[in-house]
């Protein structure tokens, strides 16, 4: 293997072959291929693009740069879900011990925050002695016990994805559609599955803007899951405003246990609903869309989805009754009368970072006490004075409070809210 020629090729517009791309991949885990020359292979794609070949080979190679779980025959299907971020997206942690009560496995390796968007791991560290660095080992135990997990990756799983990413994020090479593809599904499959559904999100608070991007990503993303044998779907989600009420870490935890204690409705238990729905068709469990929700449903309305969380949380080392402490809230409120307009949730999530609750350097502590509460969504018709947002926060913070107010427009005119589920995609 000559990483050279391969750099070449693609350079010029041509496909390499699935060899070459597993040679070089492993090459570069290995150490052998240079840093540099990694780079310049990178940025050749970035320009380029792959095949849809192409891609699903780079996945396959990456996946199996380390290893990958594997589950005892008979065993429940193993599924699992990944969003492409947002703010205040917190699906995962109520769709990871819901569909544990539904005849499947989730062993679900999340991150953290990346830019403005929060990350699981950060939200479930709120709770007090909860671990997100399980072995391999652990990760099996568990999910036998309880029928679910969620964890950081570990560095046996995808450790080419975790080098090729650290290239990407200083090279300029992050927003490629095939390296996006490749890191995520690399991650994902290697959890050993049978089904995997994709948030694929868009607007303002999503790292593709536009609809017609996350269509891109999301058809991507299926169709590597469709080469290598996973019954893979997508959900086209709105992400032009934060999901649900909470964004932060300890309130959006605190968020989903209302939820799956029965005493909240509205776009996070629909968006849950719909995404656990998709897994449990894939997987065979049931036969509808209508079938599968209804069975969700009536787990939370029976207190077994919370149950369940509570029992995944004491595995993983965490209280779920500790106190979680959350930050002294004080209202950010409209400067005119009108109809919201447009939000810039990405905006929002910086706040948040401001405030505290994320990270403006890799490795940054968090605090987990202090985020937002959305008291409006766009369409709706708001007085001057009245509250808009929430905030969280140790003391005041008058950017933080800035940042907040300039992410709200309005208008004169009546404004139609936007669609939660845009579109679907699969078979």
């Amino acid at each position: 293997m000559n990483p050279v020629s391969i750099i070449a090729r693609k350079r010029d517009g041509g496909e390499l072959s699935a060899g070459e791309i597993e040679a070089f991949v492993a090459g570069f885990t290995r150490g052998d291929v240079h840093d540099y020359q990694a780079s310049a292979l990178l940025m050749a794609i970035y320009l380029r693009g792959m095949t849809d070949d192409e891609t699903a080979a780079l996945t396959d190679a990456m996946l199996h740069s380390g290893t990958t779980l594997v589950w005892p025959d008979g065993s429940p299907p193993q599924v699992d879900k990944h969003s492409t971020g947002g703010i205040g997206d917190k699906t995962s942690l109520v769709l990871a011990p819901l569909l544990a009560c539904c005849g499947v496995q989730v062993p679900m390796v999340s991150g953290r925050g990346l830019g403005p968007t929060g990350g699981t791991l950060d939200k479930l560290e709120s709770i007090p002695g909860f671990r997100t660095d399980l072995s391999i080992d652990e990760i099996h135990r568990i999910v036998d016990r309880v029928g679910c997990v969620i964890t950081g990756a570990s560095a046996e799983i995808a450790p080419a994805d975790r080098k090729l990413y650290a290239l990407r994020d200083v090279t300029g090479t992050v927003a490629s559609i095939p390296l996006i593809t490749a890191s995520i599904m690399s991650k994902k499959l290697a959890e050993g599955l049978d089904a995997l559904t994709l948030d694929v999100k868009h607007g303002s608070g999503a790292f593709m803007k536009s609809l017609d991007d996350a269509r891109r990503l999301a058809n991507s993303l299926v169709e590597t899951g469709r080469r290598m044998n996973v019954a893979t779907t997508a959900l086209l989600t709105d992400m032009h405003q934060p999901l649900g009420a909470m964004a932060g870490n300890a309130v959006e935890v605190d968020e989903c246990v209302t939820l799956l204690e029965g005493e909240s409705d509205g776009e996070l238990r629909a968006l849950t609903l719909a995404l656990g729905a998709e897994l449990l068709v894939s997987a065979g469990v049931d036969d509808s869309a209508e079938e599968a929700e209804c069975r969700l449903a009536d787990e939370i309305a029976s207190g077994r989805a919370y149950e369940k969380l509570r029992e995944m949380v004491a595995a993983q080392g965490g209280d779920l009754d500790a106190a979680r402490e959350v930050a002294p809230a004080s209202a950010v409120e409209s400067p005119q009368a009108g109809y919201v307009a447009h939000i810039d949730s990405e905006q929002l999530g910086l706040a948040i970072i401001e405030l505290g609750g994320g990270r403006k350097r890799q490795g940054d502590p968090i605090d987990h006490a202090v985020g937002l509460k959305m008291l409006v969504r766009i369409g709706d018709r708001v007085e001057q004075g009245q509250p808009l947002v929430g905030l969280f926060e140790r003391q005041a913070h008058p950017l933080a409070r800035r940042m907040t107010l300039e992410a709200f427009q309005f208008s004169d005119e009546p404004v139609a809210p936007p669609n939660l589920i845009e579109e679907r995609i699969g078979p």
